[in-house]
């Protein structure tokens, strides 16, 4: 059953790939545009209107503050993960003391 279930779930994803149009179904056309020299040098100078740098500004403080408390978090994640698998191990012993003896 869980096979049959996989295939028509592959069949059904497949005929949707395939047969999906692609977002634009008419050709591109690009309209022909006509420059004369006298308007080029006028299109062609950049405008600086922007002050400040593009892009976020980075704070070696916060960076390394924020590299501390990541570092501190794995490190207490990983406590809990050993004291789990302690926990787990632990409880199988003696389950299996028990089991011994009965």
């Amino acid at each position: 059953m869980a096979k049959l279930r996989g295939l028509v779930l592959a069949g059904v994803l497949g005929a949707v790939l395939f047969s999906a149009s692609p977002a634009s179904a008419e050709p591109v056309r690009s309209a022909a545009v006509t420059v004369t020299v006298a308007h080029a040098s006028v299109a062609l100078v950049p405008v600086q209107t922007q002050t400040q740098p593009p892009g976020p500004v980075l704070d070696p403080a916060q960076t390394d503050k924020a590299n501390t408390e990541k570092t501190k978090n794995k490190l207490i994640a990983g406590v809990v993960a050993v004291a789990l698998l302690g926990i787990v191990i632990w409880g199988r012993r003696i389950r299996s003391k028990k089991a011994k003896s009965s």
